[in-house]
């Protein structure tokens, strides 16, 4: 399988648990790199529009008021297989749902406040990437 670029985002929850060590260490002890890294605080139209695809789903306002509500981690990641292997080290979106070991189970507090972020496919992967970083940023 050839090599593979995801986006991950560390959410305001995680990055105030102060648990940003080790969420990375995780993806780099599985075989993913970080390629790209960017901290910055979301502003509400910001979250919207990275959440756009969610915009008629009830959860979506909570959803943008949350991601703007401190600051969050966003980064490439890379490797084979990248956006699967990253949504598995993730867990599930419900972390009372998430096999034990997984960022969500160990780290998050609900499904609404779920510690990360990880796209879905390698085409949202391309879109949400673009959405944080411009090609140039982005470090093999």
């Amino acid at each position: 399988m050839p090599v593979q670029r995801t986006l991950s985002i560390i959410k305001p929850d995680a990055v105030a648990k102060n648990v940003i060590g080790d969420i990375i260490r995780r993806f780099e002890e599985n075989g993913l790199s970080v390629a790209a890294m960017r901290m910055t605080l979301l502003t509400p139209a910001e979250a919207g529009r990275f959440y756009a695809v969610h915009a008629e789903r009830p959860f979506y306002g909570d959803l943008c008021s949350f991601m703007s509500s401190g600051p969050v981690l966003a980064m490439v990641l890379e490797g084979k297989n990248a956006v699967k292997l990253n949504r598995e080290l993730m867990g599930a979106t419900n972390p009372k749902e998430a096999e034990a070991g997984t960022i969500r189970a160990d780290h998050a507090d609900s499904i609404d406040a779920n510690a990360v972020h990880g796209s879905d496919s390698a085409e949202n992967a391309a879109t949400e990437i673009s959405f944080f970083f411009a090609g140039l940023d982005i470090q093999s």
